[in-house]
């Protein structure tokens, strides 16, 4: 999990416009919620590869997720072209729509690391 969002978080700097046209215009600042967002991703990925700080960036991870589910809400629901993305800027609705139910997989999976490590120390 750690390597996927270095890696998303990381394309938040990197192709930041992408990003941009997925937030939903109500929000205020939307250049500065992706790169904050970026760097969030970022964060939870170093701090879900490292024992000591994984249950805490599973947590953050959790609740970054609900943060972003708007933009993923906002996609399906206004149809929104994502101009400069690979492949073409219209995915498809089933992509559109296959997103919500995929930030409920994602966080499924980050509650999987907020479980105490097995071992001697753990309780």
């Amino acid at each position: 999990m750690g390597p996927m969002y270095v890696a998303a978080g990381a394309l938040h700097f990197v192709v930041p416009e992408l990003y941009v046209q997925i937030v939903p215009p109500v929000f205020p600042a939307r250049l500065a919620l992706v790169y904050l967002s970026g760097l969030a991703e970022v964060g939870v990925g170093i701090g879900v590869l490292l024992p000591r700080t994984r249950r805490y960036a599973a947590w953050t991870a959790v609740a970054l997720l609900v943060a972003i589910f708007p933009a993923n809400v906002y996609m399906a629901t206004h149809g929104v072209v994502v101009e400069g993305m690979p492949g073409g800027g219209d995915p498809s609705g089933f992509v559109r729509w296959g997103r919500l139910p995929l930030q409920g997989v994602l966080i499924l999976w980050a509650l999987w690391y907020t479980r105490p490590a097995d071992g001697p120390d753990s309780g």
